[in-house]
């Protein structure tokens, strides 16, 4: 069940924070490479792995990204 975030203790919101930091760089990461690479060395369309940024996937996502969407 959510809550609010007035209920949560200190410890559990600089966790919250610290992860949502932690995705949001690890994304941000992705989109600078994705950026930098041509179309060739990207599996799939670059516009659908630059997307998949706005969506909340803990980290997931870029993960596949660097795992699965980069031609090495």
């Amino acid at each position: 069940m959510a809550g609010h975030w007035q209920d949560l203790s200190q410890g559990q919101r600089r966790m919250i924070v610290g992860l949502a930091v932690a995705e949001t760089a690890f994304k941000a990461v992705m989109l600078i490479d994705l950026k930098r690479r041509q179309a060739s060395e990207v599996r799939g369309p670059k516009w659908l792995w630059a997307s998949t940024a706005l969506v909340n996937s803990a980290g997931l996502l870029p993960a596949a990204y660097f795992l699965f969407g980069r031609v090495k």
